[in-house]
């Protein structure tokens, strides 16, 4: 009997080996070896043995590729590295400047780059351990994502188990999830002919498809994948460079584009972007530009960070998709701050593959500049992501004599006045009490990147609001007692009230940054609000601090102080906020206390150069300041080191001739433990 046992599960396991292999062939290599039929056969044996036998089933089998059971919501992952965004160059002056900005901080004149296509698609990170993928993640904030690890398994192209002979403990890896345009068109003209509702555009089915709760629903659509680079490694030999990953990826079973190439000089990286502008409509996906990236990972760890955005790699653009329509009415809608924001209502036209009704307008000034005028035919820009855009009229199409644009005085939401400030651009409605307002507070307030409170969409919003439930942000964690009133409600119901209830209660656990966005306060994003946690440790704090206290935190400006101090300290935003502990937010933190005791750098004047083994120029930079020490960025008398990596050049023959003590990285940390004497 345990022979037999054993028996079954080798040939389980020799079907999964065998039809690993033949997806592989099939969905990343395009080169299958066996017909359907015969590749159906061996996955109908497989099913019926783990059918006899669902002790042997485990969640890497091919049989699992079909998507499991559905889930309520979606977990949370934290990624072990930021997923970050890039910065973007719209024509060739910007690529050369970032080209330029990075031979400085290198100072180096030669380096190569990596040019890859930029998908329009959904990033992911899928993390294998033991090369068995356990995780599967969206990008999210680029700090924290959605756990789609059922919905990534239904996607052919992904590998459950990892090839070759050097497979790492673990290894997190990005890439972009797409639906091909071929498919696509398929997949709608099925739809179609089944009577359902079609699809606008590739990119938008990929990411609904990804956050289906239900598995099987995922793996009704043909979704593909291309991986792009490592994100995280443990064990195996990690590669030292872009080109380089690339291949040991492709050794491990992904499926990489090898639309790519190596390029020495800037020229060579225009040459490649000039021949995809005229070649794109041939790729079977959406591609919005290029990427371009500096090889060497030392060279990528020596350049760091800015924000979130890297600064050894750039996306240049492909120039935005544009159409010709017709500019039906402008409107108004208020913003979160009482701005006025106009708006236009177009003929309904495709733009990018998207089907665009309503375009921004920006402000007064805007439109004026223009002279957009209803009835108007205009050139309507869309770039990416980025909001569509009225870019200018037609006035030679004009038919009669429409009037110039004159803006609003009245508020569209509460018609009270408007007023616009000096030297503003935009106007904004004075009512504190102004409905549309607080609509698009809770809108923020409640918004991924905020509390993350999913269920309480716009339309359940105003409804409440219309209701007299919601009157400030307070009142969403007073919901729960008007549990019965909610699930009277129209489209309500228990599951989606309890759902609700227990979002706004999960919530409450979001840290003092969070709160801080999503109160909304004007120029207070994600990372203003961690600096002012950090060195505050309450809202408390921060509204009894001075204007001067707050902009002395590193990365405030004035403005920034000043914004933060006036909301704070208005009257109503102190009730709020009282309003707001006593529903239990998180309104404190601890301040981790990164005071020395001692600063053994005082008085002392640093010059760093070169390329270091283990941290930036700016890390080192940044160490030498807290610990009391100068940064000069040429070498003089007065200088007392020079901190001296690879490549360091004229500073280093400066530093010798004046006599300038030379450390290298690890000189440098024995100086900074005190080991090293003058």
């Amino acid at each position: 009997m345990a022979s037999l046992k054993a028996e079954v599960s080798a040939r389980i396991e020799a079907l999964r080996r065998e039809i690993d292999r033949h997806d592989h062939l099939y969905h990343v290599l395009d080169s299958p070896e066996i017909s359907d039929a015969e590749f159906d056969a061996l996955m109908r044996e497989l099913r019926v043995l783990e059918e006899a036998n669902p002790e042997l089933v485990v969640p890497d089998s091919p049989t699992q590729r079909v998507g499991g059971e559905p889930v309520e919501s979606f977990e949370q992952v934290t990624h072990r590295r930021p997923m970050l965004s890039l910065g973007n160059a719209f024509d060739d002056d910007d690529l050369i400047a970032w080209h330029t900005r990075v031979e400085g901080l290198l100072e180096l004149e030669d380096f190569e780059m990596v040019c890859e296509l930029k998908y329009d698609g959904l990033a992911v990170a899928l993390t294998y351990e033991q090369g068995v993928l356990v995780r599967g993640a969206t990008r999210g904030n680029a700090l924290v994502g959605e756990d789609v690890t059922a919905n990534l398994r239904t996607i052919k192209s992904i590998p459950q188990r990892l090839r070759g002979s050097n497979v790492p403990s673990v290894i997190e890896v990005r890439g972009e999830v797409y639906f091909p345009k071929s498919k696509f068109d398929a997949f709608n003209f099925q739809r179609e002919a089944e009577g359902l509702a079609t699809y606008a555009n590739p990119r938008n089915t990929a990411a609904g498809s990804l956050r289906q709760l239900d598995p099987k629903m995922t793996a009704q659509r043909p979704l593909d994948i291309f991986v792009y680079s490592i994100g995280y490694q443990e064990g195996g030999d990690l590669p030292e460079s872009q080109w380089a990953a690339l291949d040991y990826l492709s050794e491990l079973g992904f499926k990489i584009n090898r639309n790519k190439v190596l390029a020495p000089s800037p020229t060579r990286v225009l040459d490649y972007y000039r021949q995809w502008i005229e070649n794109v409509e041939s790729l079977d996906y959406d591609c919005d530009g290029v990427v371009v990236k500096v090889d060497r990972f030392d060279y990528q760890a020596h350049l760091g960070d800015v924000g979130r955005e890297p600064r050894w790699a750039i996306a240049y653009k492909f120039p935005a998709a544009q159409a010709l329509t017709t500019l039906n009415a402008i409107k108004f809608n208020v913003g979160r701050t009482g701005s006025i924001n106009p708006y236009a209502e177009l003929e309904p036209v495709v733009v990018g593959g998207v089907t665009v009704r309503n375009a921004t307008l920006h402000n007064e000034d805007y439109i004026r500049a223009r002279d957009l005028r209803v009835g108007d035919t205009v050139t309507v820009e869309r770039a990416g992501e980025v909001i569509p855009q009225v870019v200018r009229a037609w006035p030679e199409h004009r038919t009669g004599d429409p009037p110039p644009f004159e803006m609003t005085d009245a508020c569209p939401s509460c018609e009270q006045r408007t007023e616009r400030r000096e030297g503003e651009a935009m106007s904004y409605c004075l009512n504190a009490a102004c409905p549309g307002q607080l609509v698009r507070r809770v809108e923020h307030f409640v918004s991924r990147g905020a509390m993350d409170i999913e269920g309480l969409g716009i339309r359940q919003s105003e409804i409440f609001i219309d209701e007299g439930f919601i009157k400030d942000v307070a009142d969403i964690y007073r919901l729960h007692r008007r549990r019965r009133r909610l699930v009277e409600m129209e489209r309500m119901g228990e599951k989606s009230v309890d759902n609700l209830l227990a979002a706004i209660k999960k919530s409450k656990e979001q840290p003092l940054s969070r709160v801080l966005v999503a109160l909304g306060i004007d120029l207070v994003g994600s990372r203003v609000a961690s600096l002012l946690a950090g060195q505050f440790g309450s809202i408390y704090a921060m509204q009894v601090a001075e204007p001067i206290q707050i902009a002395e935190v590193p990365g405030i400006g004035p403005k920034i102080a000043d914004s933060v101090s006036a909301f704070l300290r208005a009257r109503g935003n102190i009730d709020l906020v009282e309003r707001l502990n006593e529903s239990g937010l998180q309104l404190r933190q601890e301040i981790v206390d990164e005071q020395v005791a001692e600063r053994p750098l005082d008085g002392k004047r640093f010059v760093v150069t070169g390329r270091l083994p283990n941290f930036s120029r700016s890390q080192i930079q940044s160490r030498i300041k807290e610990l009391g020490g100068a940064v000069s960025g040429s070498v003089s008398k007065r200088t007392n080191y020079l901190v001296a990596g690879e490549g360091s050049g004229s500073k280093r023959t400066d530093a010798e001739t004046l006599g300038v003590a030379i450390l290298d990285e690890v000189g440098f940390l024995k100086l900074v433990a005190g080991e090293n004497e003058d």
